[in-house]
């Protein structure tokens, strides 16, 4: 079922797009974490139809489940939109998202062990220059974000923490990093576990 999403002018909105193959409470600790100290409205979660930089992935059906299973709480909507907008790209998906929901304040959601991996993105300046970003740290990432590529291209725009509740509204580029308790699960360790939802 596809979410029909409602976004008035002046809400804030974290975006957390991925594969979500399967979805674990490593993706619900970022989400969460970034909502509350965010002050976030709610957070969609953007179910990618197949993410390019990955292998072919599971059916997109059997991820939205996983998701769902998941994103616990009113403040958590899981969608198929990129699906919907025929958008493959993070960037392309951002610039219809902006153009549908004008006046909505995005924020792009991330953990920490995919900066890794973020200069790789097709437009990875040109996201930072269009939406505010929030990483939540990650085992395996944790100080080390706070010293990569974005980092190094954007030094001048990070918030401080005590100011995160202004991300949102900010204006990119403006990205901010924020400590946490670390969640260790993780996609790849739970397919090649075989703890992966399997549904019909």
């Amino acid at each position: 079922m596809r979410h029909a999403l409602q976004a008035p002018r002046g809400i804030k909105v974290g975006l957390l797009g991925g594969s979500f193959d399967p979805a674990h409470s490593g993706h619900a600790h970022v989400a969460e974490t970034a909502r509350v100290r965010l002050g976030l409205t709610c957070v969609w979660w953007l179910v990618s139809p197949q993410n390019p930089l990955k292998p072919k992935s599971t059916p997109l059906k059997n991820r939205l489940a996983s998701a769902r299973a998941v994103a616990r709480g009113r403040h958590n909507i899981v969608t198929d939109i990129e699906t919907q907008l025929k958008t493959q790209f993070t960037i392309d998906t951002l610039k219809s998202l902006k153009k549908r929901f004008p006046g909505v304040h995005f924020v792009w959601l991330m953990g920490a062990d995919n900066l890794s991996g973020f200069e790789r993105w097709r437009g990875w300046q040109d996201i930072a220059r269009l939406i505010p970003i929030c990483v939540v740290s990650r085992p395996g990432a944790g100080p080390r974000a706070r010293l990569g590529r974005l980092a190094q291209r954007f030094p001048h725009a990070r918030l401080n923490l005590a100011n995160a509740m202004a991300c949102a509204r900010a204006a990119p580029p403006a990205w901010v990093y924020i400590p946490a308790r670390w969640n260790p699960l993780s996609s790849t360790a739970l397919r090649a576990s075989g703890a992966g939802l399997s549904l019909a």
